[in-house]
């Protein structure tokens, strides 16, 4: 893993200094990247805010000590952000997320349901709603003992991560493992047992969709349609990276999957409007 140091001497990264703006131990304090403009640089700046901001509110609410004491490690840039190839077609509509990779102490602190739904609520209101960002977010939550684990075994994932990513908030003393190299038949062994595992089942919900189409259920259709969409992207990420996240939004695995092949960009329209036109997901189903 590169820090912005690394990257260049002119490069900025979140830093520990005290200042008028802390969270909990530490502060947040950015000027960017060097490579970024002004606004995307000021952008990050808010993300991190609201992810230690959620992070914190979400802890408040726990019952156990054991629960209350999550810190957040590392916030680690990769993707298209970190190596410098993002992109706004704003004739397309697709613009490049920013990427993060959240690291924190604990597994129990990774655990999006208690931890992290809000702070991704809260991320997609900001970019739809009260419009304070203009690019999306796609964050991922891992402890450093998973994330060192799966560096260990070599997981493609991570290691590109490891490798590319920037830190742009890091607490001392928490280095990661020295990644393992899978030899090619290890990877090929790998892609096809999640091969095996989540392509029969999308299949099947699409005949499943089909046939609740045909007898006129659209929203069972529907909704298998969603269950064999959210399994191709597993699919898809799964075979390709070996890595998917724990997630069940659609959009979240979207751009993942976007991510790791640009074709799949196409796949879903990014004028909402249009998608409104059908008038329900039914009508879109049968277009």
């Amino acid at each position: 893993m590169q820090s912005g140091h690394d990257r260049s001497r002119s490069a900025n990264t979140f830093s520990t200094k005290k200042s008028a703006s802390e969270i909990g131990s530490f502060s947040i304090q950015v000027s960017g990247l060097d490579r970024l403009p002004a606004r995307k640089r000021h952008e990050l700046e808010r993300v991190a805010r609201i992810l230690f901001d959620e992070f914190e509110d979400a802890q408040k609410g726990k019952l156990s000590d054991k629960n209350k004491n999550g810190r957040i490690l590392k916030l680690i840039l990769f993707g298209s952000y970190s190596r410098g190839d993002w992109v706004e077609d704003h004739k397309s509509g697709y613009r490049s997320d920013y990427d993060l990779l959240v690291v924190v102490n604990a597994e129990t602190f990774a655990d999006p349901h208690d931890y992290w739904d809000t702070a991704a609520e809260r991320l997609v209101r900001e970019l739809t709603v009260t419009k304070h960002l203009a690019t999306p977010v796609n964050f991922i939550v891992h402890s450093i003992m998973d994330l060192n684990d799966q560096l260990a075994r070599g997981q493609p994932f991570f290691t590109d991560i490891a490798r590319d990513g920037i830190a742009i908030y890091e607490v001392p003393g928490f280095p990661l493992a020295s990644p393992k190299k899978l030899t090619t038949q290890e990877m090929q062994a790998e892609a096809r047992r999640h091969f095996d595992h989540w392509f029969p089942d999308a299949i099947e919900l699409q005949a499943g969709a089909a046939l609740y189409r045909d007898r006129g259920h659209l929203n069972l259709a529907a909704f298998q349609l969603h269950q064999a969409a959210e399994r191709l992207y597993h699919c898809v990420l799964l075979v390709v990276t070996l890595y998917s996240p724990k997630s069940h939004r659609l959009t979240v695995l979207r751009s993942h999957a976007e991510r790791t092949d640009a074709r799949l960009i196409g796949v879903w329209p990014r004028d909402i409007r249009a998608v409104k036109r059908g008038n329900s997901r039914a009508q879109w189903w049968r277009r």
